[in-house]
């Protein structure tokens, strides 16, 4: 009986004669049987040279039935085993406002921008691996389509689509040489144990790729998501700012309606703006996208939508004219800090000007920037944690606004009976000038952050129950000190008075 390992694609080969002129909509389907007995439709793919692929994620240990459909009858079991290799943890799925992999594993993404690095040279590609296998980034952004912009001139080796006899892509013709160099690269990450958050759709085009019919939009998504969606470490972002698009609201729930249907395994799924955002309570949409600048209330994010929220674009650590681009290693370090803190996860970039034009934003190469070792040491704290940070800063809220406007009585001193009167957007402008940056993991784990400020006091009301170690740590600098052992309840720590400090305790 053929063996198959949980968590891995497993791929079933049939040779038959090519279809006839439209290559995306073939008649094969499996339909694979768990060992619970829950059965899964599966649609497969035509590959060329008169091939054609069903692609199966197995979850389940024990034996699998399939019967395939179509064009191809045939029908089998597979049994499913643990496999040696302890970097397979499933799909990475929302859990809450966090993720998770599908063994349980928690999965905290610090992300990373790559968006044309499928559209270079091998050397180059191998060349950023190489940089990725050293670095601390376990998700990254790529585009399926090339990328025309500053920087991005240069001609892909591959197209996705042949072209027709009157010079058009023809979208019912894939390209199967592109598709075998994209999934050489999604391969290539998931050894590396990073997720691929593909960019389905974008912008920046000189090809024609982002004016598509209706009809062409719907056959790509048909034949994309036939392909990858047993991959276990794929995401689907349904655009790069999909706002400047020239595609309705409408379209974009098509689309994402369209991209949850034809994906059996239910990938993590949002859409990435440049200005307007996305509906995030849209059925499809697993997690918050954003492209923001200012990331200090993502902790209100998070609580409006019940949802995982990553700030995909905070701006990018670099020295270009653009200022989306020209933030330096710090900024990018603290806003990291930030997001973390507040319950959410961030995404790096770099942009600093070179004269072959390989800023790794968009082709990748070797990283220049200050950020990333900080970001390393970041995660390996937030690693540490038995699972996700939940923001507990002391906050002032609109809740505890309205109870002083409408309880004057309980204003304890003219100071709160000044906030009482003041405006809402006044009042929470001057009571949350200075935020309070301290996350939790239940009571086993505070972080609190001091950004840019520079006290000589932190402090810590922790449960009276139980003994904490405290640490001070130095962001910028990457050290970690134990200040106090064996403590609870109301602690202080002695701070050097600088930047870029927070205090951590655990329980011990």
């Amino acid at each position: 009986m053929t063996v198959m390992i949980q968590y891995a694609m497993k791929e079933l080969k049939y040779n038959a004669p090519a279809p006839v002129g439209n290559m995306v909509e073939v008649d094969i389907t499996a339909q694979f049987t768990a060992p619970d007995g829950k059965s899964i439709s599966v649609k497969g793919f035509y590959d060329g040279d008169d091939t054609y692929i069903v692609r199966f994620y197995p979850e389940q240990q024990g034996t699998y039935t399939y019967e395939v459909s179509g064009i191809i009858n045939d029908s089998g079991s597979l049994v499913c085993e643990v496999g040696n290799d302890n970097g397979l943890h499933g799909i990475v799925r929302a859990d809450g406002t966090h993720f998770r992999y599908g063994d349980g594993t928690w999965f905290y993404p610090f992300g990373t921008t790559v968006y044309a690095l499928v559209h270079q040279e091998k050397e180059l590609i191998d060349q950023t691996m190489s940089t990725l296998k050293d670095a601390p980034f376990n998700k990254i952004r790529m585009c399926v389509f090339p990328k025309d912009y500053d920087f991005n001139k240069n001609e892909p080796p591959y197209y996705p689509y042949e072209k027709d006899d009157k010079g058009k892509w023809d979208y019912s013709k894939p390209s199967f040489e592109y598709y075998h160099h994209l999934e050489s690269v999604i391969e290539k990450l998931m050894k590396l144990g990073i997720q691929c958050d593909l960019i389905l759709f974008h912008p920046y085009d000189r090809w024609g790729f982002a004016h598509m019919s209706k009809e062409e939009i719907d056959m790509y998504i048909d034949y994309i998501t036939r392909r990858l969606s047993a991959f276990p470490n794929i995401w689907w972002s349904l655009a790069n700012e999909f706002d400047i698009m020239s595609y309705s609201f409408e379209d974009w729930e098509r689309i994402a309606k369209n991209v949850h249907a034809g994906d059996p395994y239910s990938h993590l799924l949002s859409n990435h703006n440049c200005i307007e955002f996305w509906d995030f309570e849209n059925e499809h949409t697993t997690h918050v996208c954003l492209q923001i600048k200012k990331v200090d209330d993502i902790n209100h994010t998070i609580e409006k939508y019940k949802k995982p929220v990553m700030v995909d674009e905070c701006c990018y650590e670099g020295t270009i004219q653009y200022e989306w681009g020209n933030i330096s290693g710090k900024e990018m370090m603290n806003r990291f800090w930030k997001c973390v803190i507040l319950g959410g996860y961030c995404t790096h970039g770099e942009t600093f000007l070179c004269d072959d034009d390989i800023l790794w934003w968009s082709k990748g190469g070797v990283l220049k920037g200050e950020s990333m070792p900080r970001i390393t040491f970041l995660k390996e704290i937030i690693d540490g944690i038995q699972g996700p940070l939940i923001y507990c800063g002391d906050e002032f809220t609109k809740e505890k606004y309205d109870a002083l406007r409408n309880n004057p009585e309980t204003c304890e001193n003219d100071f709160w009976s000044a906030v009482a009167r003041a405006p809402w957007e006044r009042a929470k402008e001057a009571m949350n000038g200075a935020k309070d940056y301290c996350g939790h993991y239940r009571d086993d784990a505070y972080l609190r952050y001091f950004e840019r400020r520079t006290p000589a006091i932190g402090t810590f009301n922790l449960p009276k129950e139980g003994n904490y170690n405290v640490e001070i740590i130095d962001a910028w600098n990457m050290t970690r000190n134990i200040a106090l052992k064996g403590v609870n309840g109301n602690v202080k720590v002695d701070l050097p008075g600088k930047e870029w400090m927070a205090i951590y305790a655990y329980k011990v």
